[in-house]
């Protein structure tokens, strides 16, 4: 690789799209074998929620703690630990929903792991990819996400029903091995850039702190300086950063419902059977696929060709990507037949994908020598939304069970649906009012 005109930055933009491809297929898969095995075994739907909600505790514990340490040791190593973890903790534990203990350790174990992955990312990226590649390389990146929904949903049903929910434990923990051995031999840590602007803007540095006594002298020949320390205060305080974090919650929340939750809703509110819809449960998740590198795209071709300002490119697709979001998500439950719930449900995701390039791109914008900070704020808040919002959902739909008698009509579900969708709008207008494409943090 490092022999070809291949830029090497682009083979670590690719590597992390399938890093994030791998871990997207393990959260899916997980959803899909336990439902499964939960459902051979009439565990009910309360605690399926607790369980599915489970893995979201331990990733909210480890997202600042993994964002300080790609800032202290580097992401590239953080992201190597990470993989290791959780796809040995796959490969090791068995999928008993009689075992409640046991499966509440694992995923805590694995939501740990995973809870490195992002920060991680975005301290890498932060290194290796100049200012005007950054919405379509994050994009690319984050896109890989919903690639590996799309491709989980489509093969491991039949996995799980011809080879049983455990096998899926086992592919999923070969997938995160090749992803493993594929870092150690080809990522590699950014050279310094040599140019003033680029690094000001967080380019080509390392940036890991340098030890007490220890000095850098600035590339324009100024005096010498030491590496300041992270401004916890400043980003805990920064209303952009804010602006951030409630759209970061907002997106998970209805990310995660309709991930943890689809299959129910497919299988129990419509009377669907996963197996016979083929490859059109999967396009959900390919729509965001494809919005999100749309996004990325049309962001960096906007700012680059002056049409907008960094700022006004982000909330302008943050704002059409939530709101068109917020439509489609309170007009699911209406559609009653598998391919108006397809259609709703990708329309919902793909939207959201697109508003992406609006909040998710915005922690390099104003703080790119602490992306992988500022990303594991903001991506603790869209973890707590994954434990709020799943748990939730199960104790909504056991309510609704109780009333309805099964979960098969539309007013089952509407509640399910309506509050990301309502949260989509409140979150429209808060990154409007607060969010910059402006560097405030040096």
């Amino acid at each position: 690789m490092k022999d070809s005109k291949f830029p090497n930055r682009y083979w670590i933009v690719i590597l992390t799209f399938i890093s994030t491809c791998v871990c997207y297929i393990e959260r899916v898969g997980f959803s899909i074998a336990y439902t499964a095995a939960a459902d051979a075994v009439g565990i009910n739907q309360s605690s399926k929620g607790t369980i599915l909600a489970t893995f979201y505790y331990g990733y909210a514990c480890s997202q600042v703690p993994g964002g300080w340490a790609a800032q202290r040791i580097g992401g590239r190593k953080v992201l190597l630990l990470s993989f290791v973890l959780w796809s040995s903790t796959c490969f090791l534990i068995p999928l008993d929903p009689n075992r409640v203990s046991m499966l509440v350790m694992a995923r805590l174990l694995v939501g740990v792991a995973q809870g490195f992955i992002f920060p991680s990312i975005h301290t890498v990226l932060a290194q290796w990819v100049p200012p005007h590649e950054r919405s379509r390389s994050v994009s690319l990146t984050t896109s890989g996400m919903y690639l590996g929904a799309a491709l989980g949903m489509l093969v491991l049903p039949s996995l799980v029903k011809y080879k049983g929910p455990r096998s899926v434990f086992f592919v999923e923990a070969v997938l995160g091995v090749l992803w493993s051995l594929l870092w150690v031999k080809y990522a590699s840590d950014p050279p310094r850039s040599e140019h003033p602007k680029a690094a000001a803007a967080g380019f080509g540095e390392s940036l890991l702190p340098i030890k007490a006594g220890q000095k850098t002298k600035m590339e324009n020949g100024g005096s010498p300086i030491k590496t300041a320390k992270i401004p916890w205060k400043r980003i805990f305080l920064s209303l952009p950063v804010w602006a951030i974090v409630v759209n970061n919650f907002t997106f998970h929340y209805a990310l995660y419902v309709l991930m943890n939750w689809l299959p129910t809703y497919f299988e129990l509110g419509l009377q669907l059977s996963l197996q016979e819809m083929g490859s059109s449960k999967m396009m959900p998740y390919l729509n965001m696929f494809l919005f999100s590198n749309i996004g990325g795209v049309v962001a960096d071709h906007l700012i680059t060709k002056r049409i907008l300002s960094v700022t006004k490119t982000r909330k302008f697709l943050n704002t059409l990507g939530f709101l068109a979001a917020s439509l489609a998500l309170m007009a699911l439950p209406l559609f009653r037949t598998s391919t108006g719930a397809v259609f709703c449900s990708s329309v919902a995701l793909g939207f959201l994908a697109l508003g992406r390039a609006g909040f998710a791109v915005n922690h390099m914008d104003i703080a790119p020598r602490y992306a992988g900070i500022v990303m594991g704020v903001s991506n603790t808040a869209g973890t707590l939304a994954g434990i709020i919002g799943v748990d939730l959902t199960g104790r909504l739909l056991e309510g609704a069970k109780t009333t309805y008698s099964d979960l098969s009509s539309p007013e089952s579900w509407r509640s399910v649906f309506v509050i990301p969708g309502f949260l989509c709008i409140f979150s429209s207008f808060v990154f409007l009012l607060f969010a910059t494409g402006e560097r405030i943090f040096d």
